[in-house]
This record gives C-alpha cells, structure tokens and sequence, in this order.
C-alpha cells in the first residue's frame, strides 16, 4: 500500500472529526461531531457504514393521491406530476439529514456517476422513487452489479431512450452515455471516432447488445436481487447476431442470444467486459477522489493513491465500501501524509448547496416539519416551496435534476469543478439561505411562511460551554463550523458583530440578564446577527 494511502490511526480529535463528518455524510451535528472526535478513523467509518431502514419509506401527496408510488395504479396516470417529484426528493432528503451515516452521500455519488435527471424526460415521479431506491440500495453495495440492474430501472430506460432500442432501429444513446459517463470514461481522442479506451464500433456494438430492454408502465415485474420494479426483457426487439468490440476491448466477441435469459447473459457479458479493463476501476477511483478529496491533483497522486485504490477496488470486485474506506482512514485524506498539518486537503472543497442546507439544519438543531404528522407543512410548505422550488432552484442545484446527463457542472466540468457552486448567480441564494432560517420566512423569493426557524438562544444555552463569555461564545462557535480553527483576529471580527462598539462586558450583562430574568431580545437579536455572519463568511462555505 502507498505511504499516502497508509491508514491515520490515531484519535480523530475535533479537526479532523469534523473533515471526515463533512466529506462523508448529510448529518454534521455537534454531539455527532463530539463522538466521533474519540475514535479512530478506523472505527468512526465502521460507526458510519450503518445500513438503517428508512424512516418514512415513501412520499406522500398530501392533497392528491397519498401515497402514490405503492399504489397499483399505472404511475404516469397520476396528476400533478412535477409535484410529486419534489416530493420524492423530499422523501430522499429527510431520511438523508436524519440519519448518521455514509450511505446517503455515497448513494448521492452515485448518482452523479449513474445520472437520471428528476423530470418528464424519466417518465413519472414513481419511477424516479425507484431510481432513487436503487441508489440507495447499491450505496453500500457494488459498482458492477449496480451498472448491471440500472439498466432494467425503468427511469434510465425512459430518460437515455434505451426503451426504444430495437434491432431494426438501433438507439445508441444509453450505450454511449454508458462508455462515455458511468464507467470506463472517455480517454484522449487519439484518432476518428477513437477515444483510447473505446471508439465508435463499440458504441454501436454496445447498443447491439443492449436492443430489447424496455420500459414497463406497471410496475410488476420485481427484480430478484433489489426487490425493486423493473423494466423487460423483448426478445422480439432485440439483435440476437454476435457483437464484436473493437481492440480497445481486444476485438471481444459476445455470443448473441435468442431467449430473454439470454439478452441477461449478454449484458452480463458487456458489462464484465468493461468492468474487466482497468481504466475502468481508474475512471471510478479518480471520481471518488475529487468527490471526497478534492477536484485536482498531481502526478504523485495519481501513482500513490489512484492507482493502488483502483487495484483494490478490482481485487474486491468493485465492492464500493473497502476502497472508500481506505481513502477515508488514510493519511493523506487527513492530511497527514507530509507531516504537515495544513490546508492542502482540510476545507479544498467548496460546498454544494446541498451540503451547506444539510449542515446548517442538522448544525443547530433547526426543527423540520414531521412529514408524518404536518405532511403539507414539510411536504408543500417547507421542502416544495422553499428548499425544492427557492433555495435549491436559485443556488445551482435543480435537486436531482441537472441540465444534462454529464450532471451537474460542479462534479466534472474543468478547470473550475466545485467552483461553480459558489457564482454571482448562485450567491445570493446562498447568503440568504441563514435568513431564512433566522426569521422563519423565505428571504429568497416572497416573504412566505417555511414552517421553522432556528432557536439560536436554546441553542447556545444547550450547547455552548461559557456563552456569557464572547470570546469564548465565538470561539466555540467557530471551533464547530469552520474547517480549521481561526485566529483572534477572526474572533475578534465576529465579536464585534454582537458588540457593536460595545466593550465584551455588554454582552456578559445582556447574557446574565437573559439567565436571571427570561428575557432573550437583545440576546436573540445579536446571536441571529452572529450566525449569519459566521454562516455566511468564507469559511463556512468550504469543507
């Protein structure tokens, strides 16, 4: 194993609990944090890889159709379509930011590697839910088998056309964004129609193989393996001649097939035969890379950490966890390999609009409508309206629904990568997210009700050591929210925020007098003035 890859095996301690709560999950509370300080990164990730049930286990339409996506009912013959897609990122979200563990963002990385865009282009809602599903069901699973059942999922089939790939009218758009987008990548162009690692024949020839697997409205036939819906198997639209692949793949021959247990056979074949080349493994290992550790690196990287982690991930047979967790336990993801405790990996990224919302709620312990019991204040008033159709729709992010296959710019698009997220289009939605959330109304677009606030003076009562102290209050404060712990001067800037010109005795007097006598206006106003400042400053935009 690389000397950078060697595992960090000492106690995590504040700094770099925080990094690996941030990198590798939705749910960044304090007492989170505060646990996972006193372990190794060994065991913090073993703590992480908890495969829990969902806690609400569908949407629910709370004015049309209830719980839709278990219903019999053919799913495109429902209404309000567009709807019910924000509610099923809404069902995917709060079981994202409730629960404590990896699973929810690696099933978010998948989706930028398998990417299905959450509109009409997927057919109905119902079959995104399922998308969604299997995400989640592979998180914690296998890369091949994954690029195996996707293909039979009924929204892929639906939004890369491949449900219209017959034999006498090949569809080649599936194949190609398969090669190209979800596993082995394209390499350099080093001739026509030739991209190094596969060329024009073998997009044709994939789409061969790939003819007769089409969309099933109804939903009846469940995959063995996932328990899920899927889509069918039509011998009688499928290429049953054999299919040779170019000298990328070493001029491979797949045996067509007559029988619908044959075109399985077929795509088994393909799909080893891709997960069999190398690059392959690399192409998903640099993907893990700039998704946990950061968008660029050098050519020591790509020989001490690259490769060996894609040689472990094909020893493991694309077995996603052993290698996550090999770069999440080591010493360069700490950044610990030079002996250097620096900035060089610790706050690189600059945070998704996902990631921001996710730490802000769970950070300070903002209460979310019960989606069980105020279905239209979580569904349609606090997710829908707010987070799905203001926050998310102004910062960038369309949740699950980027403009093309290749997902959004942030994960792929050189040289700026997460960059993009954080744009003169994009600030000001950011910047007013905290707004929002300080006073209880959409700062965003109209000033409309989003069904909860934070509590910032329970808040810093619960959970703030000295906060009659302001140096100490601040401190603390940043200790928690930023990537590295600031200087005084940065304490002292953030201080003053709730001084206002003040010496620090003003706020010990205003705090002591909220203890003494229950009145928490002046404290309130200058917390909520605090953490907007805190929350919006350029360290908390970066992870």
């Amino acid at each position: 194993m690389s000397d950078l890859l060697t595992p960090y095996t000492q106690v995590l301690g504040l700094r770099k609990a925080k990094h690996l709560l941030r990198r590798a999950t939705f749910n960044y509370s304090k007492s989170n944090i505060d646990a996972i300080s006193l372990m190794t990164a060994t065991d913090a990730l073993s703590f992480l890889t908890s495969n829990e049930d969902y806690l609400i286990s569908e949407p629910f339409d709370y004015q049309n159709d209830g719980f839709w996506t278990s219903s019999s009912e053919l799913p495109n013959s429902f209404s309000t379509q567009d709807k019910k897609r924000a509610y099923v990122c809404a069902w995917w979200w709060y079981n994202a930011v409730n629960q404590f563990t990896i699973k929810y963002k690696l099933s978010y990385f998948l989706f930028t590697s398998f990417t299905v865009a959450n509109n009409s282009n997927a057919g109905a809602s119902t079959y995104f839910f399922d998308y969604l599903k299997l995400l989640d069901f592979y998180a914690l699973g296998n890369f091949k088998a994954l690029a195996k059942k996707i293909t039979l999922d009924n929204a892929m089939l639906e939004y890369l056309n491949n449900t219209d790939n017959h034999a006498n009218n090949p569809n080649e758009n599936y194949a190609r964004e398969f090669l190209e987008l979800f596993t082995i990548l394209k390499g350099p162009q080093i001739g026509i129609d030739n991209y190094t690692n596969y060329n024009e024949l073998d997009v044709q020839q994939a789409a061969r193989v790939l003819t007769g697997f089409r969309k099933l409205n109804d939903r009846s036939i469940i995959e063995e393996d996932t328990n899920l819906p899927k889509g069918y198997n039509d011998i009688s639209k499928h290429d049953s001649l054999n299919k040779v692949f170019s000298d990328a793949f070493n001029n491979n021959e797949i045996i067509g097939q007559e029988t619908e247990e044959g075109m399985n056979q077929e795509l088994h074949d393909f799909v080893d035969m891709i997960f069999d080349k190398e690059e392959t493994a690399r192409a998903y290992c640099r993907k893990l890379y700039r998704f946990f550790v950061k968008s660029e690196w050098d050519d020591e990287v790509e020989s001490e950490i690259i490769e060996p982690l894609s040689q472990q991930l094909i020893s493991d047979n694309y077995d996603i966890l052993p290698t996550v967790n090999t770069l999440l336990s080591s010493k360069h993801f700490f950044d610990q390999a030079d002996d250097l405790d620096n900035d060089e990996i610790v706050g690189a990224i600059v945070k998704s609009p996902l990631q921001l919302v996710n730490e802000v709620i769970t950070f300070f312990q903002i209460p979310i409508p019960n989606p069980n019991t105020n279905a239209e204040e979580y569904y349609g008033k606090f997710f829908r309206k707010f987070l799905h159709n203001s926050y998310f729709a102004s910062s960038g992010m369309n949740f699950f629904n980027p403009e093309t296959v290749a997902g959004f710019p942030a994960h792929y698009q050189e040289p700026d990568f997460d960059r993009h997220w954080f744009t003169s289009s994009t600030i000001i939605a950011r910047y007013k997210l905290i707004e929002s959330l300080v006073t209880g109304k959409n700062k965003i677009f109209p000033n409309a009700n989003i069904f909860t606030q934070i509590d910032i003076v329970a808040f810093v009562t619960e959970n703030i050591q000295n906060p009659s102290n302001i140096n100490d209050l601040v401190t603390e404060l940043a200790n928690y929210l930023f990537p590295e712990f600031i200087n005084q001067d940065r304490v002292q800037y953030f201080a003053d925020i709730v001084l206002e010109d003040y010496e620090d005795y003003y706020w010990t007097g205003a705090w002591n007098m909220y203890i003494n006598d229950g009145d928490d206006v002046i404290v309130r106003t200058r917390l909520n003035s605090l953490i907007t400042s805190m929350v919006n400053s350029a360290e908390f935009q970066l992870m």
